[in-house]
């Protein structure tokens, strides 16, 4: 059966009028959906930036693996090797021991070693530092809220902050040695 060329093309356009103007249901809410988006990513820290090198280092208090509060400024007028860290992480497995032996040579030079475990419960965690004897003190972050200030997304992350609580270097991934950590602590207290 053919259709004259004018009733198919009446068929064509009623049909193609009929999607055309049907509307998504959703379509007009994109923009508020887009918007509670972009909100809720900046409230809840994500894409947050890390703290840049020369500005002061978020204040924080975390407990320790006893439960007792730890806080960032009770460390002033040293130097703090901040790392985020968990026992998952190979890398960060692969530098405590580096770490540890750095604290025991300059922890008597007015150097600190503040260890923020990322989201793990306190068993695993304790486990790890009494296996790898640990002594420098090891903090709980386990909703990662200092974390997300410190803009971490990759561990692990290291902040180097200066006496005055001035952040004076950045280390993402890779790994820390001990000569490099000396070097940072040397640099840092020739400034006081």
């Amino acid at each position: 059966m053919r259709f004259s060329k004018g009733i198919a093309s009446s068929a064509r356009s009623s049909v193609r009028d009929s999607i055309a103007y049907k509307k998504i249901p959703w379509q007009g809410s994109f923009p508020i959906i887009l918007m509670t988006c972009v909100v809720f990513f900046l409230l809840t820290g994500m894409g947050a930036k890390p703290p840049q090198v020369g500005r002061p280092a978020p204040p924080f208090t975390l407990s320790d693996l006893e439960g007792r509060p730890v806080s960032l400024a009770d460390n002033n007028g040293k130097v703090v090797l901040l790392n985020f860290w968990a026992t998952w992480c190979e890398p960060c497995k692969k530098e405590m021991p580096e770490i540890q032996a750095a604290y025991e040579q300059y922890k008597g030079q007015g150097f600190v070693v503040l260890a923020v475990n990322f989201g793990e419960n306190p068993d695993p965690t304790a486990s790890f530092v009494h296996h790898g004897r640990l002594t420098f003190p090891v903090l709980l972050d386990r909703k990662a809220s200092v974390a997300e200030r410190y803009g971490v997304t990759n561990l692990p992350a290291t902040f180097f902050i200066d006496p005055e609580g001035i952040i004076r270097e950045r280390v993402f991934g890779g790994t820390l040695t001990v000569k490099g950590i000396g070097e940072i602590v040397q640099k840092l207290q020739e400034k006081k």
